[in-house]
């Protein structure tokens, strides 16, 4: 096995090389893609000289260096999406996505390196045993050697049995991957590793490499993003550890593990199975108690495993990952490799740097904001509102005091008899603590806000505002009438003094941003709350979650299914309306027409009586008599014979 670990000899490529990796807009493969793009192809094979190794660790917490413009000489990256509408990515040359097997196949043969990482995204095992296979059957068409890089999990090793049943802990290295032991999980990792290694034996043209890695952090977070998250938001008392906390993790910052890919490709080594880990030996409890104190609350709190089903953002392969107990060593790595490491020593030693890198890539900027005014003119109420908008932690200063008073005199408490070495142990750590929160206190006081607040009212506004407070809320709190009038006194007492705050904040440039709450007249200080938003601008802060935004997006829906219902009822109303001024209109017009008919058959029979009286009289009787004679004699031309008659007998001319 010694002879297996000796490095093969390289020859020194001076072209670029092609690299492609799955899933580029994911976190692993995301960085990794990153850290190549900026990576001279053969850098690895010389030696670091401290300048360098100092140089690299100033660069390495910064996102610029990973953005930074494709360099001559470096790896050319090119790989799938994830999510189509991904945005473009600058450190890809090209991107693929929804490509059939037989187009895949054609961009994997362009490509001089094929890395497949199936750490985050169980779904793309098949498509790595496919693809190894599928390059695996182009040998003969292949014109210059290809390597294939698995990056697989250590969770292939999870239910290793120990080396020695009497020393747990000596750790596993490279040299025992014969033995590993799957987790039940995690059978198709252990299946593609063992397929990936099966192609690569007494192939010259076609070389396969599995890499083990371990818990993956650094920059956005990785499996511990959940953890960093709940910190930082501060919704939480204290952290969660399930189980014991007591198992072991081994780990590695992401972007040492894309150095180790760096050294894999340049290198080309005969050892095919490597394993990713840096060299620390921590516990799932050091690591959530790390973040905790660092960014959260500064407490944790034991639950059993079962509680970490509950938490939805932690997925089973997060749990697995974080509830594994493995020790680990990258023998091989530490001792042939030629790595810039970003975290050899471990995550908890480290935790500055990636606090660092950590909010920068998340786009976490601080704000802090100083509110201060009289008693009773809404500054708690405000100062809630504001942290439930800007997720912000609510510091009262009351309560910081308080915490410190109540360790100090923990410590100086006297103490029973009998006292053992665990609790003296324990005292000087509370010493530690509550040294650490002073310090802490004092640093915040000489930290200056970004933003400050002086808010104001007339005394009479603030003593009517506290005469009509409820009694339940007035009662134990320093708006009793002598307590409140007593503060009031002392704050414009204050004011009035030459070193105020407003003269404080002037000379640093931080302008107050002063609001009159008398004038508003908003018992809930609505209008306040609106115009310091609008002067703080948007929340510099994580974004909404999923369920967050689907909630977002089904309130938004039921607005818009709500507005529309609306618009389609008053419409429905306004064509009601015009149809029932229509019929009115119509049945108006009708009534109209109706008089306008009868007033003309009246005025017709009225103008018709005169001319049937003279029918009657003088027309008549002459033209009867006629017509009779008519009927008697039955002439040719009735018409001619009635005529006649009728000039016969005109009784005008008798």
């Amino acid at each position: 096995m010694a002879e297996e670990e000796v490095p093969a000899s390289v020859e020194k490529v001076v072209r670029i090389q092609r690299v492609f990796i799955n899933l580029l807009d994911t976190y692993s493969s995301g960085n990794i893609g990153k850290f190549l793009s900026n990576c001279v192809v053969g850098a690895s094979l010389e030696e670091i000289t401290d300048e360098e190794e100092e140089e690299d660790e100033n660069k390495s917490a910064s996102p610029e260096a990973a953005s930074a413009k494709l360099k001559e000489g470096t790896f050319q990256i090119v790989g799938t999406l994830a999510k189509s509408e991904s945005t473009r990515l600058e450190f890809a040359v090209e991107t693929y996505s929804a490509l059939s097997r037989e187009e895949l196949l054609m961009r994997l043969m362009e490509c001089d390196v094929v890395i497949y990482n199936i750490t985050e995204c169980p779904q793309q095992v098949e498509e790595a045993t496919w693809a190894v296979s599928a390059l695996n059957e182009e040998i003969s068409h292949l014109e210059k050697r290809k390597v294939f890089i698995l990056i697989s999990t250590v969770m292939t090793w999870a239910r290793s049995k120990p080396l020695d049943p009497d020393d747990s802990e000596i750790p596993f290295t490279e040299e025992d991957y014969r033995r590993r032991k799957h987790h039940p999980n995690f059978l198709d990792h252990i299946n593609a590793e063992k397929m990936v290694l099966k192609f690569g034996k007494n192939v010259r043209k076609f070389e396969t490499y599995i890499v083990a890695a371990g818990l993956q952090y650094g920059m956005e977070g990785g499996l511990l993003h959940t953890f960093f998250k709940t910190a930082w938001l501060g919704e939480v008392p204290a952290l969660s550890v399930f189980g014991d906390g007591s198992n072991i993790i081994p780990a590695i910052h992401v972007l040492d593990l894309a150095g180790v890919i760096q050294n894999v490709i340049d290198h080309v080594p005969k050892v095919h199975y490597l394993v990713a880990v840096d060299e620390s030996v921590q516990t799932l409890e050091d690591v959530v108690k790390c973040i905790s104190k660092n960014t959260g609350p500064g407490k944790i709190q034991k639950l059993p495993k079962e509680n970490a089903f509950l938490t939805k953002d932690l997925t089973q392969e997060c749990l697995d990952h974080l509830l594994v107990n493995l020790r680990m060593e990258a023998l091989f790595v530490k001792e042939n490799f030629n790595i810039r490491w970003v975290a050899q020593t471990g995550f908890v030693e480290n935790i500055n740097n990636i606090l660092k890198e950590y909010k920068q890539s998340r786009g976490l900027l601080p704000i802090k904001i100083c509110i201060f005014g009289p008693p009773a003119v809404g500054k708690s109420s405000i100062a809630v509102e504001l942290c439930k908008y800007y997720k912000l932690h609510h510091i009262k200063l009351k309560d910081v005091i308080s915490e410190a008073i109540a360790k100090l005199e923990a410590i100086v408490a006297p103490q029973e008899g009998g006292e053992e070495e665990g609790e003296e142990e324990e005292e000087e750590e509370n010493v530690e603590d509550a040294q650490e929160l002073l310090d802490g206190i004092k640093e915040s006081m000489e930290q200056n806000a970004e933003f400050v607040c002086a808010l104001d009212a007339p005394d009479e506004f603030l003593k009517e505002r506290v005469m009509n407070l409820p009694e339940s809320l007035v009662a134990g709190t320093h708006y009793t009438q002598d307590r409140f009038l007593r503060a009031l006194s002392n704050y414009r007492d204050i004011s009035t003094d030459d070193e105020t705050l407003l003269n404080y904040f002037d000379e640093l440039e931080i302008h107050p941003i002063h609001i009159d709450v008398g004038k508003l007249e908003d018992a809930q200080n609505r209008l306040a709350i609106k115009q310091l938003i609008k002067e703080i601008g948007e929340p510099r802060n994580y974004g909404l979650t999923d369920e967050e935004k689907a909630e977002e997006e089904r309130r938004a829906a039921e607005r818009r299914l709500a507005r529309e219902a609306a618009e389609e009822a008053e419409r429905e109303h306004n064509e009601a309306v015009e149809m029932a001024e229509k019929i009115a209109r119509w049945e108006e017009w009708n009534k109209q027409l109706e008089e306008v008919k009868r007033e003309e058959r009246e005025l017709l029979e009225a103008q018709s009586i005169p001319l049937r009286n003279y029918l009657m009289t003088y027309v008549m009787p002459t033209l009867m008599q006629g017509v009779n004679e008519c009927c008697k004699v039955r002439p040719e031309d009735p018409v001619d014979f009635l005529a006649e008659y009728l000039f016969k007998h005109n009784p005008e001319t008798q």
